[in-house]
C-alpha cells in the first residue's frame, strides 16, 4: 500500500507531502491545478521514462519519493532477490532528476537503477491512464490483455525463445542460399573488408597512445626545458641546489633539536621532504634522457592516425566497432561459404524448430482462446454493474504465420445494444463506454496480478449521471480489497472516496504554486458543490453534495451542514 508520496520541485508543485490511506483515495481540483503532475510524479518514482522538463522553473533538480507499507510476502521476497532486503516491512523508493537530464534512484536509501524501480514498482502499483485507453483502441495490443489475464507470459516467453532460434537459423540459411553471382560478389567484398582491417593490425587503446605520443613530440622542447629547469634547481648544477640547501636545513634543525623540544621532529620531516625531492630530481633526469626521439616519428604517427581515420569512416567510429565489424563480416563470409553438409544440418535444424515453434504456438492459441472467453465473461459482469446491461463482448480470432507473438490475431469486439453484432471498439464505443470498458478490464486483470495499489487517472472521462455513480460504486467496491487512488472530475465518483484530497492552485507574485490538501467532511461538501455548480455555490448545490455523500456512505441520516 502506498502510504506517503513526497514531491519537491516538480512542475507547479514546489513541495508536497501526501498521506494516502487504505480504501479509495480521490483527488479533485480545477483544470490545470496539477492533477496530472501527481500521476507524472508517481510514474517517475516507479522508474518510468521522464525528463528534465518536469523540474520546476528556477530549480536545479526535482525529487519524488514513495513510502509503501503493509507489503505482501511476494514483494518482500522480490526486494530481497533484487538485493534490497526489507527488515521493517516498509519500502521507500526515491528518484531525483537533475537539469542535466540524469536521474539518481534509491531503494531503501541505497543506490539503485530505474530498471530496478520499474521491476519493484510493477509489483506495487498498477496505473490506468490515457496510454491504456490508446492500447484498448489499438487492436494489435488486445492480445496483451489476454496474455496478462490468462497468466500466459511465461508460456509466451518459452515460444519466443524457440522462435528466435528459428529466425537465426533461417537468416543463416538465407545467407548460404544466395545465387552464385551474388555470392561471388559478396565474398569478394567481405574478403576485401576483412583483409583491409587485418592488414591494419589494429590494437585496442592504440589510438589513445598515438595521440598522447603526438602531443609529447610536438611539445618536446617545452617539456625538456621544464624538466631541465627542475633538475637544475634541485641538484644545483649551476650553483648551490635546493637539495644541498635542504641538507643544511636538516643539519641545523638536528643540532637545535639536541636542546629544544620539537626541532628534532622537524629535522625528521625535513629529511622526508628531501627524499621526496630527490625522487623528483631522479624522475626529471630519467625523463630528460628518454626525451630523445626520431624527427621522423611524428610523420609515422600522423600516417598511422590517418589509417585509423580512414578505417573509422568505413567500418565504425571506434577501434572496438571496427573489430566488431570484422568479426561480423568473418561470420557472414563463413556462412556464405558453408559446405553442403552444413547447409543440410541447418535445413534439418530449421524443420525441427519450425515443428517445435508450431506446437508451442498451437498450445498458446488454445490457452489464449480459453482465457479470452473467461476475460469476456468477467469483463461483461463488471460492465453490467457499470450501467451497461446489454453489453456483449467477444474476441475475433484469425490464425496467421508464426511471428514474435505467436500465430494469433486477437481483437476485442463489443456490442452495447441488443440485436447489434459485436464490432471493433473504435467504431462504435463512445468515450464514456471506453472508459468503463477500460475500468472493467483493469479490475478483472488486477484480480489476477494481486497488485496492492491501483491508480485511475480520470477513468470517468466521457461519463456522467447514473453511469458515473456506478463507476464510483465500483471503485469503492474494488477498494475494499486493495488501495485505490483515483483522479476524477466528477462529484458522483468523488463522493465515494474514503479519503478526499484537493489539488489546489494559487498564484503568489508571478509564480504558480500547487497544494494538496486533505478535506474535512464540511470541506468535502463544499468541493463537491463546486464540481456540481462551478464557482457559484448555492444552497441547492450544497444540499446535492450532502445527499451524494450520504448515498455513497450508506448513511440514512443527512450529513451535518
Amino acid at each position: 500500500m502506498l502510504a506517503q508520496l513526497y514531491i519537491r520541485n516538480v512542475a507547479v508543485i514546489q513541495e508536497a507531502s501526501i498521506d494516502l490511506a487504505k480504501g479509495l483515495n480521490v483527488f479533485t481540483g480545477e483544470t490545470g491545478a496539477g492533477k496530472s503532475v501527481l500521476i507524472h510524479s508517481i510514474n517517475a518514482v516507479l522508474g518510468e521514462r521522464t525528463s528534465k522538463d518536469i523540474i520546476r522553473t528556477g530549480e536545479k533538480k526535482a525529487l519524488v519519493s514513495a513510502l509503501f507499507t503493509g507489503l505482501p510476502p511476494r514483494v518482500l521476497a522480490l526486494a530481497e532477490e533484487l538485493g534490497f532486503p526489507l527488515e521493517d516491512g516498509e519500502l521507500l523508493l526515491s528518484r531525483e532528476i537533475g537539469l542535466d537530464g540524469k536521474s539518481s534512484c534509491k531503494i531503501g536509501g541505497r543506490p539503485a537503477t530505474a530498471a530496478l524501480l520499474r521491476e519493484l514498482g510493477g509489483s506495487l502499483i498498477n496505473i490506468h491512464g490515457q496510454q491504456d485507453t490508446h492500447q484498448l483502441m489499438a487492436a494489435d495490443k488486445h492480445i496483451g490483455f489476454v496474455d496478462g489475464f490468462g497468466l500466459l507470459n511465461g508460456q509466451l516467453r518459452e515460444y519466443q525463445g524457440v522462435y528466435r532460434e528459428l529466425c537465426q537459423v533461417r537468416e543463416e540459411l538465407s545467407s548460404s542460399n544466395l545465387d552464385e553471382a551474388e555470392k561471388a560478389r559478396r565474398i569478394d567484398l567481405l574478403q576485401y573488408q576483412i583483409g583491409e582491417i587485418e592488414e591494419a593490425g589494429l590494437r585496442l587503446g592504440e589510438e589513445e597512445e598515438l595521440d598522447s605520443r603526438k602531443r609529447i613530440i610536438k611539445n618536446a622542447q617545452k617539456i625538456s626545458d621544464s624538466l631541465a629547469r627542475v633538475y637544475s634547481i634541485l641538484t644545483g648544477e649551476d650553483g648551490e641546489g635546493l637539495l644541498e640547501l635542504l641538507d643544511q636545513v636538516i643539519g641545523g634543525l638536528g643540532e637545535a633539536g639536541a636542546y629544544l623540544d620539537g626541532f628534532g621532529e622537524f629535522s625528521g620531516r625535513a629529511q622526508e621532504m628531501r627524499y621526496e625531492l630527490e625522487e623528483y630530481a631522479a624522475s626529471a633526469r630519467d625523463a630528460l634522457e628518454e626525451m630523445e626521439y626520431n624527427p621522423q616519428e611524428l610523420d609515422a604517427i600522423e600516417q598511422r592516425l590517418d589509417t585509423l581515420y580512414r578505417l573509422k569512416k568505413k567500418y565504425g567510429s571506434t577501434v572496438e566497432e571496427i573489430l566488431a565489424f570484422q568479426q561480423k563480416a568473418s561470420g557472414e563470409l563463413e556462412g556464405i561459404t558453408l559446405s553442403e553438409e552444413r547447409t543440410a544440418q541447418l535445413e534439418a535444424q530449421k524443420q525441427a524448430l519450425e515443428a517445435k515453434a508450431k506446437s508451442l504456438a498451437d498450445e498458446l492459441t488454445k490457452a489464449r482462446l480459453k482465457a479470452a472467453g473467461r476475460l469476456c465473461q468477467e469483463v461483461r459482469g463488471e460492465l453490467i454493474q457499470l450501467d451497461m446491461p446489454s453489453v456483449t463482448l467477444t474476441f475475433s480470432h484469425r490464425e496467421k504465420a508464426l511471428g514474435p507473438m505467436g500465430q494469433d490475431d486477437l481483437e476485442l469486439l463489443i456490442s452495447t445494444n441488443p440485436g447489434e453484432l459485436p464490432k471493433p471498439l473504435a467504431k462504435i464505443a463512445s468515450g464514456g463506454e471506453i472508459s468503463r470498458v477500460m475500468l472493467a478490464i483493469k479490475n478483472v486483470m488486477a484480480s489476477e496480478d494481486e497488485v496492492g495499489t491501483l491508480i485511475f487517472d480520470e477513468v470517468d472521462t466521457g461519463v456522467s449521471g447514473r453511469a458515473a455513480q456506478k463507476i464510483g460504486r465500483k471503485l469503492k467496491q474494488v477498494a475494499e480489497h486493495r488501495q485505490v487512488i483515483c483522479v476524477t472530475h466528477l462529484a458522483q465518483v468523488a463522493a465515494y472516496g474514503d479519503h478526499h484530497l484537493l489539488i489546489q492552485k494559487e498564484v503568489r507574485g508571478d509564480r504558480t504554486y500547487t497544494n494538496v490538501l486533505p478535506l474535512t467532511q464540511r470541506q468535502r461538501v463544499e468541493e463537491l458543490a463546486r464540481i456540481i455548480g462551478g464557482e457559484n455555490i448555492t444552497e441547492i448545490s450544497l444540499q446535492n453534495a450532502r445527499e451524494m455523500l450520504t448515498l455513497a456512505s450508506g448513511e440514512k441520516r443527512p450529513l451535518d451542514k
